[in-house]
Order: structure tokens, then sequence, then C-alpha cells
């Protein structure tokens, strides 16, 4: 058998376990319980890992989706902030099995699904997050190429019309070359992940500070664009959009909300993992959106025969500073001095391209690395897992997910997030009612053991939590067509309706099934 990567990690875990667990099929270093001695991420390390995470540019352009669809202002704010609170509590929730044992996501999932069964949601959130690499790694890429053409116009032209993976070869190759600095940082292991979200977090929000004040100062004022009514003018009118942004933003984190343990797992204590992240989500979320709001609002006054659409992508207002050319409508170039300009352009590079990277290393690769490596724990480690969700995320072809704001809200965030909720209501209904956060650990590693095979209950509960939303999901896409009924109406919730009906129908099943009697705490 092919030996786990880290050595020292299995036999510190094992030290803890019964001998048997060393042989077992369903063990390995990265899936193993982090020993006590190892659990040293401390409030600043989790609200780091949020903040890294959230200041990235979809989070930035969150709220200019919401300001495009009619929404003012503070209405969009207030959807982001509630949104955030909302998939908080499942956050908590899951993370705190991840504290108390130091197991990760897949290995909590044995707890409820059984053994086998686990792998069904270990794969379901791994290909979203696979989505997700490859959205990011897009995004990155192409603001890389943004800043490269700022500099070297001709880069635009390189290739000609030539194209790889559907992409023109500029976009091809800065989208390659991220990819590979994203692979690279993974493998450099679950420490150096924690590294480098800690001198991350400040950087970017630093960064974000800086051109927050240049905007406002060169615009005079925050800009036109908070003096803005809404275009709704009825409660209702108002409710119809508000509904669907609201699941979308709770869609937007609802793979953490599964996978949390990944990271708490190395927490030293309870209360520091629910104080860091009580302060590092929804109040970076807020802030962020709300900066880019403000930047949004002055770069209008100051670009004002800019697209508004382009001025809530950060990247083209930084363009627009290192651009040697005067943007449309002003005399002069933004900045005067060559000098200057390349200062920007190479500190505004760097800034976005850890954005970027460090949201997706935590978000996108360790949740599936951990996924796969539990579908074959003695074949496949935590490196070979990013590795597979690195090649699955240029499969997906993720650029066609960005293709319009519907397919993005409509298709991907509230798809995806109609997957992913019945998996968060079964998990919590699993560890915080029928077992009262009590966990037979070794038993989660042994193939004959009491959480052996297939849970039924949990994964006819899945199956159910989902079902109710295929229809709409299929008319959003094109799949189906026809005049809008009441499962369309249903679909815009889509994430609130799996997590009430799986976890119900879970609880039910589990009451009336007396086979999955040994399932109960011990």
């Amino acid at each position: 058998m092919r030996p786990v990567h880290d050595p020292a990690l299995a036999q510190e875990a094992l030290a803890s376990l019964p001998a048997d667990i060393a042989t077992s099929p369903l063990f390995n270093a990265d899936l193993a319980p982090v020993p006590l001695a190892r659990r040293n991420w401390t409030t600043y390390n989790f609200a780091a890992l949020w903040i890294s995470m959230a200041h990235c540019i979809p989070t930035y352009m969150m709220a200019g989706g919401l300001v495009a669809v009619g929404m003012n202002w503070w209405q969009a704010l207030l959807t982001i902030a509630l949104g955030n609170v909302i998939v908080l509590v499942p956050i908590l929730l899951n993370a705190h099995p991840g504290t108390k044992y130091g197991i990760p996501f897949p290995v909590l999932a044995r707890s409820s699904f059984g053994t086998k069964g686990a792998n069904v949601p270990a794969v379901l959130r791994a290909i979203v997050a696979c989505g997700w690499f490859g959205i990011q790694t897009f995004i990155g890429g192409e603001a890389v190429k943004t800043f490269v053409e700022a500099l070297w116009p001709g880069y635009a032209q390189l290739g000609g019309g030539a194209s790889l993976l559907g992409l023109s070869l500029p976009s091809a190759l800065t989208f390659l070359a991220f990819w590979g600095l994203n692979i690279f940082i993974i493998l450099r292991g679950m420490n150096a992940v924690r590294v480098f979200e800690n001198w991350a977090a400040p950087l970017v929000l630093v960064m974000a500070a800086v051109l927050l004040v240049w905007a406002v100062g060169r615009a005079g004022g925050v800009g036109p664009m908070l003096e803005q009514p809404s275009r709704f003018t009825t409660f209702g009118a108002f409710w119809k959009v508000f509904v669907p942004s609201l699941t979308g933003m709770v869609g937007f984190w609802a793979t953490l909300s599964l996978n949390i343990p990944d990271f708490t797992r190395f927490g030293k204590g309870q209360r520091e993992q629910m104080l860091g992240q009580t302060l590092g989500l929804p109040t970076t979320m807020l802030v962020f959106s709300a900066m880019g709001v403000v930047i949004t609002s002055a770069a209008q006054a100051i670009l004002k025969n800019a697209d508004l659409s382009k001025l809530w992508d950060p990247v083209f207002i930084l363009s627009q500073l290192t651009s040697p050319n005067a943007p449309i409508g002003l005399d002069a170039p933004l900045i005067a001095s060559p000098a200057v300009r390349l200062a920007v352009a190479v500190v505004s590079l760097f800034g976005v391209g850890i954005a970027t990277i460090s949201v997706n290393i935590a978000a996108n690769v360790v949740s599936p690395a951990n996924d796969f490596a539990n579908l074959a724990p003695r074949l496949i480690s935590f490196k070979t897992g990013g590795v597979i969700t690195g090649v699955l995320g240029i499969v997906m072809l993720p650029w066609k997910f960005l293709s319009s704001a519907d397919t993005y809200i409509f298709n991907w965030l509230i798809g995806y997030s109609a997957l992913l909720g019945p998996i968060a209501g079964i998990m919590v209904m699993d560890y915080w009612v029928l077992r009262k956060c009590e966990l037979d650990v070794p038993e989660l590693y042994r193939p004959h053991g009491k959480y052996a095979g297939f849970n039924a209950p949990a994964l006819i509960a899945l199956v159910l939590g989902v079902l109710p939303n295929i229809p709409g999901f299929l008319k959003s896409a094109g799949f189906l067509s026809g005049p809008k009924n009441f499962f369309d109406e249903l679909y815009v919730y889509a994430w609130f309706v799996g997590v009430a009906v799986a976890s119900v129908l879970y609880l039910a099943l589990m009451r009336l099934m007396p086979a999955r009697k040994p399932f109960a705490a011990t």
C-alpha cells in the first residue's frame, strides 16, 4: 500500500486511536484526527481565513449585481448582511465537531451517511468546489491579463484569432499560469495555507482602503450612486428580487457550511473558532461590499462615460489607473508619471492575485482535496486530491458559468445550493439532535464498525430534499419551458427548502428505522 505523505501526523494521531485503525482502508494522515498538540489555530487565524476569503473580486462585485437589478445601495448591503448572518448558523454548527474531535468534513459525514455513504455528499461538495476553483482561477487569470495589457498593449493580439479551451490565447495563457500558481501553493501543505492566509488578509484590506481613499478624494466625495433610489415602488416588487438574491447570498458560502470542519479541526478551542468566524465572515462581507459601493460610486463621478457594469469590477478601475492613455471623457491619464503607473500596476496585480489565490485555496481546494482522498484514503493523499481538483476545474469550462448574471445566480449559485442545503440539514440534525454532540471517533475509521456502509435515512432524505427544486432548476437552465408554476416559485428558496425538507425527513426516518440504532451516540 502507498504510505501517507505525512508519517509524523499519522503517528501522532494513531497514538490516541486503537491499534487496528493503522491498517484501516478508511485512514490516512490527511483524514486522521488532528492531535491536540497540532491544533494551533487562534481567533486571529479564523478571522484572517474569512477576511482573506471574503476579500475577493466576486464579493466586491456582489453589491453591484444587486444594484443592477434595481436595489439601492442600502437594500443591497442589507441583503448581503442578512444572507451571511443566515449562512453563519450552519457554518458554526458544523464547525463544532471539527474542533471537538479534530476530524475533517468527509470523516464527519460518515457519522450521518455511513462510511460508504459519506462519499455521496463528499463528491457533491467536491464537484461544486471544482467549479468554484475554475471560476476563481479564470477571474484571477483575467485580472492578470488586464494588467499585462495595460503594460504591454500588444499582448491582447497575441496569437491572432487562435483559441484554447474556448478562450482566446491571451486569456488561456494567463488562466493556465494562474492555475499553476494555485496548485504550487496547495502542494506546500496545510500549514502553508495558514501562513499564506495570515499575511494575505491584512494586505488585501489595506489595498482596498487605499483605492477607496484615492477614489473618494479624486471624485471630491462619495459620488452620485448613493443618491440613486430603488427601482422598486412596492414591497411585492422588491420581494420578488430580494428572495432569489438572498438565496444566492446564502449559496455563496453554502459550500463552507459543509466543509468548515476541514479548518476548525486545527482550532485551539470552540471559543477561538466561533469568535474568529463570527468576527470574520459577516462583518468582512458587509464592509468589503460597502467599500465596493463607495469606490464604484466615486469612480462613476471620475469616469463619467464608463459603462456602470464595468465600474463594479475593481480590475477595470485599476486598469484605468495604470493605462498610459486617457480614459474616455478625460484629457489626460489618471496617473501622469510612467514610473508611478508601473508601480501601481505591479502592486495592484500582486494584490488582486493574492486575494484570488487566497480564497481559491482556502474555499475551493482544501475541501475537495479531502473529499477525493476520502474515496480511497490509501491511494489518494491531500496533495493528489488538490491536483484532481485543479484538473476538473479546467474540464468544467468554468467561464461558461459567468456568461451572464442570470446563469451565474440562478443556474450556479441557487442551483448548487439546492444540492448542498439538504446535506447541511442532515449533518446538523444528526450531530446536534440525534447524537447530542457525541461521536465514537475510532468507529468512523472502521469499515465494519457501527457507522459502516450506507445510512439509508440520510440518502433518502438527501434525495427527497433535492427533489422539489429539480423542476425549477431545469426550467431556469432552459431544459424545460412553459408558464411559471409552483415549482418555479419554490426554486428561488432552494437552499432553505432543501435544509428544511431533508432535516425533518432525516429525523423522522431515523426514529422510524430501528436498524440504524447502532448509529446512536455512545
